[in-house]
């Protein structure tokens, strides 16, 4: 069994600041409101020489018929359901409260260790509050004071905690597994998508725009293939972002996009695509990002045998010289083409770490130049001789000439459309540089 770590509470105890603590990374949006966290996330710690994965959840609330809090409590759940060891965090400074009573009857009904964590304790005052939740009868025969935001006590916590691990755990699961962010605008229907993949909910869904706030990470195997899934909050323009927890949302979504290796550009099809959907385009181009365009709730479109086509060539022109980037049309209600748009992510990731040979850019691209030279400048004619890729993360590739300084960038796009002719770079950037032969 995986060593995984689940960290549960009512609103606003301070998990979300325990969890960046854990995992030594300010991952999740932490702020004085509750609420702020919504869907469950993931991170990687270590202790001890041991190794274990962290969930941060959602602040559980009962008897309540918000809509938020009754998805939070699924949520929460699934990852009690999910850990192998669990943090239950309580606040010394409010003391015990009705919603800890609450939520100590759900834990009771679970055979994994439960550990009580009471958090704020920044004094031998605080500390000796935390006594109170004894009355709790839960976890594992002590309370461990804690303060998340200082790191006090959490090292006597953790010492135990890795015990109930059976084995060291692994370092970082997720690494060299590709990761796929799925962005765009609020309410487009990432978060359905997700769902729709995955079969369960991982994501809350409302059709309030704004429901995801933090970056959700999910693993996911599709034929045979490993993949990590984000799921992001949707990205309004800049005027528009008045509160800080969006601020922060966004911050995290462009940070998912930085670190992804493919950027799923979700865009509603009632809509099209618009001006905002374009500056993320531009945003993952500049990062050197395998790009595509997924067009969902394509189920709403009165169509005909022509409007998937006309649908491409608006798009297309609004893309500019970028018409390389893939589009596919889905429906995350319908689940119409899902599957599709994810054998289409995976090729663009193959197509961003495809190498060609040299003697094949040679053979192929040689008889281009031949046919089309670069342009005379100052009375002087530039021989390209020889080409080769570089040793890069991403596709660029070195034309080697006797007059690099003088090639323009109109030249440069015609060799560009040159390669995606002759290879499969769909959906991938591809950088050109000249290097004096």
């Amino acid at each position: 069994m995986a060593n995984i770590v689940a960290i549960v509470g009512r609103p606003n105890v301070g998990k979300s600041t325990l969890f960046n603590r854990l995992i030594e990374e300010r991952k999740a949006i932490e702020d004085n409101l509750s609420g702020v966290t919504r869907d469950r996330h993931y991170g990687h710690a270590q202790w001890g020489g041991k190794f274990f994965s962290v969930i941060d959840t959602g602040g559980y609330v009962t008897g309540s018929d918000d809509l938020y809090e009754k998805e939070i409590r699924k949520q929460v759940r699934l990852a009690i359901d999910e850990a192998s060891v669990i943090l239950f965090v309580v606040d010394c400074i409010d003391g015990l409260t009705d919603l800890d009573t609450e939520f100590a009857k759900e834990l009771r009904s679970t055979e994994k260790p439960v550990f009580m964590v009471a958090n704020k304790a920044d004094n031998l005052d605080k500390m000796l509050m935390a006594n109170e939740f004894y009355a709790l009868g839960l976890g594992e025969d002590t309370i461990f004071p804690i303060s998340s935001s200082s790191g006090s006590g959490i090292g006597d916590l953790l010492d135990e905690l890795i015990k109930k691990f059976p084995d060291e755990g692994e370092e970082d699961p997720d690494e060299g597994v590709p990761k796929i962010a799925i962005l765009g605008r609020p309410n487009v229907g990432k978060s359905s998508f997700l769902n729709a993949l995955i079969g369960k909910e991982r994501s809350i869904v409302t059709d309030e725009a704004g429901t995801t706030r933090d970056a959700v990470h999910t693993r996911y195997q599709l034929y045979g293939k490993d993949y990590i899934l984000t799921d992001t909050a949707g990205i309004r323009k800049k005027a528009k972002v008045k509160e800080d927890i969006e601020f922060y949302a966004v911050m995290r979504s462009l940070r998912t996009l930085e670190d992804s290796d493919v950027v799923i550009v979700m865009v509603d099809a009632t809509r099209g695509l618009e001006s905002q959907d374009v500056n993320l385009i531009s945003l993952a181009i500049k990062n050197n990002k395998g790009i595509m365009i997924m067009v969902n709730k394509w189920d709403l479109i009165e169509k005909d045998h022509k409007t998937m086509l006309t649908f491409k060539e608006d798009m297309s022109q609004k893309l500019g010289e970028n018409k390389w980037i893939p589009i596919i049309f889905i429906s995350a209600l319908t689940r119409q083409r899902i599957y599709q748009a994810m054998e289409l992510a995976m090729k663009v990731y193959d197509n961003k770490h495809r190498k060609v040979p040299t003697s094949k850019l040679n053979e192929f691209i040689l008889p281009e130049i031949e046919k089309y030279p670069p342009p005379a400048n100052k009375g002087k004619y530039i021989k390209i001789k020889y080409i080769t890729q570089l040793p890069t993360k991403n596709p660029v590739f070195a034309f080697f000439c006797n007059l690099p300084q003088y090639i323009k960038s109109p030249y440069t796009r015609f060799l560009e459309n040159r390669l995606r002719e002759n290879f499969d770079f769909e959906g991938v950037p591809i950088k050109i540089t000249y290097k004096k032969k």
